[in-house]
């Protein structure tokens, strides 16, 4: 397990600012944030390349925060892959256990078990100059799992990818992190990649952390309007809750909606747009919330519709192409949007 505690660094004009995270041993842990947040050099930190000026880092309960870069049994992954130009793909990839003075038998079934694992068998005599982008990543990630590390870091390591190749290292990363069990720290600032890839995320902003859980944990329930509306989250509204009993009703722009969610005073309320049903009737239910408005736009998306309807704010719905046949929903219908109390979800 990687324990980080209460790390601070500076670094010319910005800074680390305590920093604590725990991240078990096996997960694929992702940093994401918008660039400038501090990804980078919180992984450097980690992986050994900057000293922090308070805090503890600690891998399986040994300390290691003034450890060097190689005895820390870290794999780095960077963003444009820093492969050698001059080296063939095998003799990237043999270079970490060279210089740990492995055996030339032992280099190559290294080697060669790797090359199978990454499906790069057919390029080991070329050059990186030579690869594709897809290819130099799966090189550079052999060379990082090479030296039998404890946990790979990886440093945007997508970014540089079209759609196509993206989707097949996210593959290729998936089945090698569950297959390894090796921990993986991935920062991104691409929500997509990291609902992807994650186990359990941080959310990082102006070099702080402001949010860790679970990926779905972290989009249905944010904890502040940034992570909201940084990780994509819809129909977020601003207004303020009141409790009555064992519900509190959360006023926006002259409606009141219905929550379980426990809060008083100003603050923000979103629901998930899967979570909203379209009727074209009043319904009263358990569902507490049944609010009227107008299509305004409906676009398809593929597999869902999605639903945009004016209720004297902007709420956005997503169903299913098989309601959308039954229903037959227009621009300009007047309809209702039904949703529980316990989807609304209420923070500050």
């Amino acid at each position: 397990m990687i324990r980080i505690e209460d790390v601070s660094k500076k670094w010319e004009n910005f800074a680390l600012r305590n920093i604590s995270l725990e991240i078990e041993k096996g997960e694929y842990f992702v940093i994401l944030g918008p660039t400038g947040a501090g990804k980078t050099l919180l992984l450097e930190t980690i992986a050994g390349f900057h000293e922090p000026d308070d805090g503890k880092i600690y891998v399986d309960g040994e300390d290691i925060t003034h450890l060097p870069p190689n005895e820390r049994k870290m794999g780095f992954v960077y963003q444009d892959y820093m492969l050698f130009p001059h080296m063939t793909v095998m003799e990237n990839i043999a270079y970490g256990l060279r210089i740990r003075d492995m055996e030339k038998n032992e280099i190559m079934e290294k080697i060669n078990e790797l090359a199978k694992m990454l499906h790069i068998e057919h390029i080991l005599e070329r050059y990186p100059s030579n690869l594709s982008g897809g290819e130099q990543q799966r090189v550079a990630l052999a060379r990082a799992l090479a030296i039998a590390p404890k946990i790979i870091l990886l440093d945007e390591p997508l970014s540089a990818l079209d759609e196509m190749l993206k989707s097949e290292v996210i593959k290729d990363l998936k089945r090698i992190n569950k297959k390894s069990r090796i921990t993986f720290i991935h920062v991104t600032h691409s929500r997509n990649d990291a609902v992807m890839l994650a186990d359990k995320m941080a959310i990082m902003k102006d070099g702080a952390i402001v949010q860790v859980g679970k990926t779905g944990e972290i989009f249905r329930k944010p904890q502040s309007k940034f992570v909201a509306e940084f990780v994509g989250v819809e129909n977020l509204f601003e207004g303020e809750a009141l409790r009555k009993g064992k519900i509190t009703v959360f006023r926006t722009n002259g409606i009141e909606i219905y929550s379980s969610s426990s809060m008083e005073g100003k603050g923000y309320a979103s629901i998930r747009p899967e979570d909203i049903i379209i009727s074209r009737k009043k319904v009263e239910s358990s569902a507490r919330n049944c609010i009227e408005g107008v299509v305004k736009e409906v676009s398809d998306m593929g597999n869902l519709i999605r639903v945009n309807v004016d209720c004297g704010m902007p709420f956005m719905v997503n169903i299913t192409r098989e309601s959308m046949e039954e229903m037959k929903i227009s621009v300009g219908e007047r309809i209702y949007l039904i949703f529980k109390a316990q989807n609304v979800h209420l923070f500050k």
